[in-house]
């Protein structure tokens, strides 16, 4: 900047050279004020301080020497002519123009060894492929401090980051999409989006009515409308596939959660559905494999002659592919197993391969795909069904713990649906499948119908836990997961388990044939062989196990009941007694701050010497008091000195006044007309009971003086009364509770003792005359401290 502004100065002469031409100082006074700002004071003649331009903040002149000005008509280069004149701080340190980076901290350590006096340049002579380290040289000639800088990121390396970008979704052709033309799809779709009334598909499905109510509207109409409600209007594709294969038409526009159905130029759309036994199972059992044949004719569909090859050949695939999606997998292996057709991803390959066998497919199914197995339509009894034999593995409990039932349910959660059940009773069929899936897989899930009535999903898991043994980790009203436990034993390995016990009871009958025959070879001639000994034997075992082991089983388990009843007892008398003592502590915080605010509390004595009425006046007056609109209403605070203020106002326009309180007990309410009367100094007239409350009227005397102060200050403030009434509603209600677990201790306590007098087997008449004496006694002593 300062360049720029030296190359547009124009010299004028300094008002330091008094000799100078008149002339020429008026001149150059022009040019100093037409350009004054812009310009510099040179003096030619002597070696004078020349003036400089100043700054607007710069209160005084800036005078220099002529050799420390510079020269605009000479500018200066970027390089300088004598390069070897550096000093040794700007060597190493002045800033190159035009170089940053590696070449910059190239130069520099070049100057650094020279510097340092080292002439072996051979490390830093690094080519242009390879980077320059730094760290690793300032390692040996440089401090620990510029080794600790250099060693962290340098400013031009960067990280290369990976973006993942989102893959699109490749669109997938509709059948209607394959078989009608394009003319007659736009049509379609024009008139479909112009609909306003369609067929309500509730949770249930598509349904058999569902499906008539569309033929029948077929009959008027070519396009037919479906809204659907949950859980289907969630798989909108899913949706579809049910749709056209149930009815045979083909879905032409969606839009939310609604499909519009065409019926073709044929009405003849039908679809019939066939159920294939499948034989094929490792138990010899026939299970019904449900399979879907869409048999549809859709040659009229099309209406363009010129795509009727292409289109009949896009149709054929198409109905291929759905066929083929809505068999299960068991039925291709009736041919050969090495033209076995590959449908779906892998996922849904390995679920079906799963749930081969376990029975017929839902297809109904209102999510993706693999479709699970129908529990309805597997049989309802099994015959010989048993559940399985369980064995723990050696040092293991069965049951599990709560982190285990945790992972357990974040395991499940993944998992595919495996069947799907809409019934809550005779499910021995579904148990019998669970118990095949079990020896495959780890966890059963299982998913509960939409739209059925009457489902229990508790019902539902007690009985398949009953048939089948298995853990219930989850229960809800959309599934049940049942992990098949630690004991579960798999068939095969329960046969083992099976012969395995068989020959080692075979073992040990051969050892007690063994030794009957060596007792018989060496007995005594004349002792008979009924007295031969059987000490030790197995024999004695068994006859000592009949004789006494049912006993001392049920001695075992009687007495294991009577100790986890005793346990039980005593835990719940813990409790109870913690919860007496917490409710005891809590009555008395609040019957302290209950003191506090009755301490401030002085009422009033009655007046001895009060007005006496006449019966006359009496009844008078209450008439008065009676049909009077204006009253005072008494609320949760009862008797505060805002009340006495509200009586004298009353009383300022008035002589009797209607005071109405919502308290029940009429003994209460005595005990506030008499409260009224000695704060007041009225009289009281009668205690009327009405359809508010009662009310109390107050006369307020022929010697009435309204008072100065109308506010007394013996009495709660408003705030204070309403503290007052919460901390008596709390005690109250804090007793009552009190008075209930002191029930429950006292009850607890006797059952205790009868345990014990039943385990001791003493008579326990004269002991319960006793503790019910005992129980009378602590009842009475709560009722009076209540």
């Amino acid at each position: 900047m300062l360049a720029t502004v030296l190359n547009s100065a124009i010299p004028f002469s300094s008002s330091f050279n008094s000799n100078q031409n008149p002339s020429k100082t008026q001149k150059g006074n022009h040019s100093f004020n037409k350009n004054s700002k812009f310009s510099v004071s040179k003096n030619h003649d002597n070696d004078g301080p020349v003036k400089m331009p100043t700054a607007p903040w710069m209160k005084g002149p800036l005078l220099l020497q002529p050799h420390e000005v510079l020269n605009a008509s000479k500018p200066t280069t970027g390089k300088s002519s004598n390069s070897n004149s550096k000093t040794p701080e700007k060597a190493l340190f002045g800033k190159e123009r035009g170089v940053r980076g590696k070449k910059v901290m190239k130069k520099i350590i070049r100057n650094v060894e020279k510097l340092q006096g080292n002439e072996v340049l051979e490390e830093t002579q690094i080519g242009e492929s390879e980077e320059f380290e730094i760290g690793n040289w300032f390692e040996e000639i440089g401090s620990e401090r510029d080794v600790k800088r250099f060693d962290r990121k340098k400013p031009w390396m960067r990280e290369e980051e990976l973006v993942f970008r989102r893959m699109k979704k490749e669109k997938v052709l509709t059948q209607a999409e394959i078989s009608l033309d394009k003319y007659l799809l736009e049509r379609l779709r024009k008139k479909a989006a112009r609909m306003r009334k369609w067929v309500k598909v509730m949770k249930a499905g598509v349904t058999q009515a569902v499906v008539d109510e569309i033929r029948l509207g077929w009959r008027d109409d070519e396009l037919v409308m479906l809204k659907f409600s949950v859980p289907l209007c969630r798989n909108m594709d899913r949706a579809r596939e049910i749709v056209e294969m149930k009815t045979g038409g083909l879905v032409v526009w969606s839009k939310k959660d609604a499909h519009v159905v065409y019926r073709g130029q044929n009405r003849g759309l039908t679809s019939n559905f066939s159920i294939i036994e499948n034989s094929d199972c490792a138990d010899g059992e026939k299970e019904s494999s449900s399979t879907v044949s869409h048999v549809a004719s859709v040659d009229d569909i099309n209406t363009s002659p010129e795509k009727s090859e292409i289109s009949t050949w896009g149709r054929s695939l198409y109905r291929e592919d759905r066929e083929n999606e809505s068999m299960p997998i068991g039925i291709f292996m009736k041919g050969d197993e090495n033209n076995q057709p590959v449908i779906g991803s892998l996922y849904e390959r390995e679920t079906d391969r799963l749930l081969d066998g376990l029975g017929p497919r839902f297809i109904d199914w209102w999510m993706r795909k693999p479709l699970p197995v129908d529990a309805d339509l597997l049989p309802d009894v099994v015959p010989r069904f048993r559940p399985p034999a369980r064995l723990s593995p050696p040092k293991t409990r069965p049951k599990l713990t709560d982190e285990e039932l945790a992972y357990l349910r974040k395991l499940a959660h993944p998992l595919p649906f495996h069947f799907a059940l809409g019934r809550n009773r005779n499910l021995q069929g579904l148990a019998n499948a669970i118990l095949k899936l079990w020896e495959k897989c780890l966890i059963a899930k299982i998913a509960i119908k939409w739209g059925i009535p009457n489902t229990d999903n508790e019902q539902m898991a007690t009985e398949l836990k009953n048939l089948t043994g298995g853990v219930l980790l989850l229960r809800n009203k959309f599934l049940i997961i049942l992990y098949r436990g630690r004991d579960f034993l798999p068939q095969g390995v329960a046969n083992l388990v099976t012969e395995r016990e068989m020959a080692l009871r075979r073992c040990q009958l051969i050892e007690e044939g063994a030794r009957v025959r060596v007792a018989e070879t060496f007995r005594v001639a004349n002792e008979p062989l009924a007295k031969t000994s059987t000490v030790g034997t197995l024999s004695e075992f068994q006859d000592f196990m009949t004789k006494y082991g049912g006993l001392e089983k049920e001695n075992n388990e009687l007495e294991i009941q009577m100790e986890a009843q005793k346990e039980h007892l005593e835990r719940e008398l813990r409790n109870q007694e913690r919860k007496l003592s917490i409710l005891n502590g809590k009555i008395e915080k609040s019957a302290k701050k209950l003191a506090k605010l009755n301490s401030s509390w002085q009422p009033a004595e009655q007046d001895v010497d009060l007005e006496i009425i006449t019966e006359e006046e009496r009844e008078c007056l209450r008439k008065m008091g009676l049909k009077l609109t204006s009253c005072l209403v008494l609320g949760r605070r009862g008797v505060f000195d805002g009340v006495i203020e509200g009586l004298h106002q009353h009383w300022k326009h008035r002589e009797v006044a209607k005071v109405i309180t919502m308290q029940k007990a009429f003994i209460r309410v005595i005990y506030t007309a008499k409260l009224l009367v000695a704060e007041s100094g009225g009289i009281l007239v009668s205690v009327e009971k009405l359809k508010e409350g009662h009310a109390i009227i107050i006369y307020r005397g022929k010697n009435y003086r309204r008072p100065s102060n109308l506010m007394t200050s013996n009495l709660l403030t408003k705030r204070e009364a309403l503290q007052r009434s919460i901390e008596l509603q709390r005690i109250g209600s804090l007793k009552f509770f009190a008075y209930q677990r002191q029930q429950t201790i006292i009850d607890l306590n006797l059952k205790l003792d009868e345990l014990k007098e039943r385990r001791v087997g003493s008579p326990p008449g004269q002991f319960k005359l006793e503790m019910l004496h005992r129980k009378k006694n602590a009842i009475t002593v709560m009722d009076e401290q209540l």
